[in-house]
């Protein structure tokens, strides 16, 4: 084998390489450098539709997308400082249809993508892709899924409070289901989580209910008048967005340059299945206009935040709820991979940021310059 003619060269070209690669790895976010961290903030790095395959990811998967990513996590992490990160659904690409070890596989592909800061407080909701659509969804099932996964009671709801902000994450899933059993019981954590906030109690036992109990039907649900202040209940955590009504004087909504094409005309005989992606119908989902106004007017949610969509909005209701839809972390859905930072603030304002990342195809032409750059160079030394 031929030597290099100039030792120095291949040291130029890994140092070469590992400056490209942080610099692809850096993500691109909105409002200039990060603010400093004030005391009593909490910053929160929202990301969404993950969409890992565990133990059958591709070979692209495990050595270069997950390289990427876990590189992108390290340098958004270390520059943006979060204090915990939340994961609003879709962690899986096919959850719903693999048995219970290749479930655990995927959160273990998480925990490698995240690396040294697997030990930042860490909540993630269901979606779709991880139990399945209302056609197959089923109480145990869930369970099986929400007890991998941290703050989640068997229904796959949970309610947890860090830093004097208080998060509830509903399994949005079940409230998209007719007369599911799940559905109801969903809604009967939202009535205690309702009472909860209006009774200002603290007992921890109470707080973290451990199961939802089955109701009648919805109308059940006591729309009792409700005590709490617009915007002082908890923040919610949701995989879809709610539901927008007619004549909802919003604002105008926020759409990252990712956004893709309008996909209103399209009719549920255009649905198309597959793990890869998500087909543009499924693009449509929101929650039913009850379990909306539930939401809205039983707890008064500080702030909402979802995915499903794919790209990033802001949303305000017409009773001045803000709504935030997270971009899809993933290439797999054709667009630009990207989180959210919130940070909350002491005095109850929150402060949204929103980080990309670059394209894969971007990625790949960046690593096959390279390539073409180191050969050349190699070419040339002799």
């Amino acid at each position: 084998m031929a030597a290099w003619p100039n030792p120095a060269l291949p040291l130029l070209l890994v140092a070469a390489l590992l400056t490209f690669e942080d610099w692809l790895t850096t993500p691109s976010c909105s409002g200039g450098p990060p603010a400093a961290h004030a005391s009593g903030d909490l910053r929160a790095m929202m990301v969404a539709d993950l969409m890992l395959l565990g133990s059958d990811a591709s070979y692209a998967d495990r050595f270069f997308r997950d390289h990427i990513m876990s590189k992108f996590f390290a340098n958004s992490i270390q520059t943006l400082k979060p204090d915990m990160m939340v994961v609003l659904g879709d962690i899986s690409a096919k959850g719903s249809m693999v048995m219970e070890h290749k479930w655990i596989s995927v959160i273990e592909q998480f925990e490698g993508i995240l690396g040294r800061y697997t030990s930042l407080p860490l909540h993630i909701a269901l979606g779709d892709k991880d139990v399945g659509t209302c056609a197959t969804l089923e109480g145990k099932f869930v369970h099986r899924r929400a007890k991998h996964l941290p703050g989640l009671d068997s229904s796959g709801c949970g309610a947890f409070e860090i830093s004097n902000v208080t998060f509830v994450s509903l399994n949005a899933v079940a409230l998209l289901c007719g007369n599911n059993a799940l559905r109801f019981g969903v809604e009967k954590f939202m009535e205690r989580e309702n009472h909860h906030f209006q009774s200002e109690r603290v007992n921890e036992a109470e707080y973290y209910p451990l199961g939802c109990e089955k109701r009648e039907s919805f109308t059940d649900i006591s729309w009792r008048q409700n005590s709490m202040k617009s915007g002082s209940g908890p923040v919610i955590l949701l995989h879809f967005p709610l539901h927008k009504f007619d004549g909802e004087v919003t604002g105008v909504p926020t759409f990252s340059e990712a956004i893709v094409s309008d996909y209103s005309s399209l009719s549920s005989s255009s649905k198309q299945s597959g793990a890869s992606g998500r087909s543009p119908y499924d693009r449509l989902h929101t929650l039913p206009a009850n379990s909306t106004q539930y939401i809205l007017q039983a707890l008064k949610p500080r702030i909402i935040f979802n995915a499903h969509a794919g790209s990033f909005s802001d949303f305000v209701h017409a009773d001045g709820t803000q709504e935030v839809t997270v971009p899809a972390m993933t290439w797999k859905t054709r667009g630009v991979p990207g989180f959210v930072i919130a940070t909350f603030d002491a005095k109850g304002a929150v402060t949204l940021r929103c980080c990309y990342l670059a394209q894969e195809w971007h990625v790949i032409m960046g690593y096959l310059s390279f390539l073409c750059l180191t050969a050349l160079a190699v070419r040339w030394s002799h």
